[in-house]
C-alpha cells in the first residue's frame, strides 16, 4: 500500500501542472484583463489618475507577476488617448512586460513554495484573502456534507429493506421533487418564510455570526453560529441527499441478494445482524469512501448563490468577483491550492476504501 501511495503522490505533480496549463491557456484566450481593467478605470475617472500612474513609483512592480492577458501586451481596447509610457508602466506593474511563457514559469516557481502573490485590486495577499474566507466555506461544506450523509444512509437503508413498499415509493417521489428544486430557489423561500421576508423572523438574514459575537459566552457563541448557519445549510442540503440516498439503497439491494446473505440467514442470524454485521460493510464501501470527494465538491461548488443570498463572504463569492475583475493572482492561486487539495483528497478516498474493506489491495491489481 505504501508503494501505491507513493506512486499516487508522484502523479500529483504532473496532474496539477496539467491543470494549471489548461486553465492558463483558457484564461489567456478570454477577452479583457487587469491592464484593460485599469485602463478603463483611468479613462472613466480623470486626467489626475493618468498623471498619478505616470508619475508613480515602481512599488506596484512587486505585485504578482504571473497573470495573463489576451492582448499580450499589444494594443488595448480603451487605451486611445493615453500616453504609451503610462500603458507600459501599467503593464510592468502587473507583470505583463514579460512573454507569456516566462510569466507562466515564474508563476509555477512561486506556487511551488506556496507564494501566491498579492491581489491586483484588493491590496492584500491571496493567502490572507483565502484564510479570511475559509470559515464560511468550511462551515457550509462540512455541515452540509455531514447532514447529507446522516440523512441519506439511514434513509437509503430503510428504503432497501422496504423495497417496493408504500414507504419506498412515497420517499422516492419526495426525493425526486426535492432534487428538482435548485438550492438557491429554496434559499429564497426560506428567506421569505423564516428570515423576515413576509411571514416569520426567526433567523438572521446575513453573516456567519452576530456583531456582538465576541462578547458572548462559549455556549451562546455556538448557538449563535448555528443560528446563522441554519438557513444556508438547509438550502444546500434540501436537494443534495437524493443521489446519495438512491446510491445507498441500490448498494444494499445488490448486496442483500447475494449468496453470503442467504447463507447468513440460513444459519439463523437475526435480520439486524445480517444487515449491519455482513451487508453494511460491503454496501457502504462506495458511499463512505466517497466522503472526501463529496466534501470537496460541496465546499467549492454550488455555494456562490447561497453566499450571495445570505450575505456570506466565502470562497465562492471571492472566486466570482476575481473572475469578473480579472484578478489573476486570486484566480490562479486558489485554483492551484484547491486543485492540490482535490488531488490529495482523491488519495484519501482510496485509503478510505481499504479502511472500510481491508480485503481491497491496490497493490494486487494487475
Amino acid at each position: 500500500m505504501l508503494a501505491y501511495i507513493l506512486r499516487r503522490l508522484m502523479l500529483v505533480v504532473p496532474t496539477l501542472f496539467g491543470i494549471m496549463v489548461v486553465n492558463f491557456v483558457i484564461i489567456q484566450a478570454a477577452p479583457g484583463g487587469p491592464v484593460e481593467q485599469m485602463l478603463a478605470q483611468i479613462q472613466g475617472t480623470s486626467i489626475d489618475a493618468t498623471e498619478r500612474f505616470s508619475g508613480s513609483s515602481s512599488g506596484g512592480e512587486t505585485l504578482n507577476k504571473s497573470a495573463t492577458d489576451s492582448s499580450g501586451g499589444g494594443a488595448y481596447r480603451g487605451a486611445r488617448g493615453l500616453p504609451k509610457e503610462l500603458i507600459q508602466r501599467i503593464e510592468k506593474m502587473y507583470g505583463f512586460d514579460k512573454p507569456i511563457g516566462e510569466r507562466f514559469l515564474l508563476m509555477m516557481k512561486s506556487y511551488l513554495v506556496f507564494d501566491f502573490g498579492e491581489s491586483f485590486f484588493r491590496n492584500k495577499r491571496v493567502v490572507d484573502l483565502v484564510i479570511d474566507k475559509m470559515p464560511v466555506s468550511i462551515s457550509l461544506g462540512l455541515w452540509t456534507t455531514l447532514l447529507i450523509y446522516f440523512i441519506s444512509i439511514p434513509l437509503g437503508i430503510a428504503k432497501a429493506v422496504r423495497d417496493g413498499s408504500r414507504f419506498d415509493v412515497s420517499t422516492s417521489t419526495t426525493l425526486i421533487m426535492l432534487n428538482a428544486i435548485p438550492g438557491f430557489l429554496f434559499a429564497l423561500l426560506l428567506v421569505v418564510v423564516f428570515a423576515g421576508g413576509s411571514y416569520f423572523k426567526w433567523f438572521p438574514l446575513r453573516g456567519l455570526v452576530s456583531e456582538d459575537w465576541s462578547s458572548l459566552g462559549p455556549i451562546d457563541k455556538v448557538l449563535d453560529y448555528f443560528w446563522h448557519m441554519a438557513l444556508p445549510i438547509g438550502a444546500m442540503v434540501i436537494g443534495g441527499f437524493a443521489t446519495l440516498t438512491f446510491l445507498t439503497k441500490n448498494s444494499f439491494l445488490e448486496e442483500i441478494n447475494k449468496q453470503y446473505v442467504l447463507t447468513a440467514r440460513a444459519k439463523g442470524l437475526v435480520e439486524r445482524r445480517v444487515l449491519y454485521g455482513h451487508v453494511f460493510r460491503n454496501a457502504m464501501l462506495i458511499v463512505i469512501a466517497g466522503f472526501p470527494a463529496a466534501f470537496i465538491g460541496v465546499l467549492f461548488t454550488g455555494s456562490l448563490l447561497i453566499e450571495v443570498i445570505f450575505s456570506l463572504d466565502g470562497i465562492g463569492l471571492l472566486g466570482f468577483e476575481a473572475a469578473l475583475n480579472r484578478d489573476y493572482p486570486i484566480m490562479f492561486g486558489t485554483l492551484y491550492f484547491f486543485g492540490l487539495i482535490g488531488l490529495v483528497m482523491g488519495i484519501l478516498g482510496d485509503l478510505m476504501y481499504t479502511l472500510v474493506d481491508p480485503r481491497i489491495d491496490f497493490e494486487a491489481r494487475s
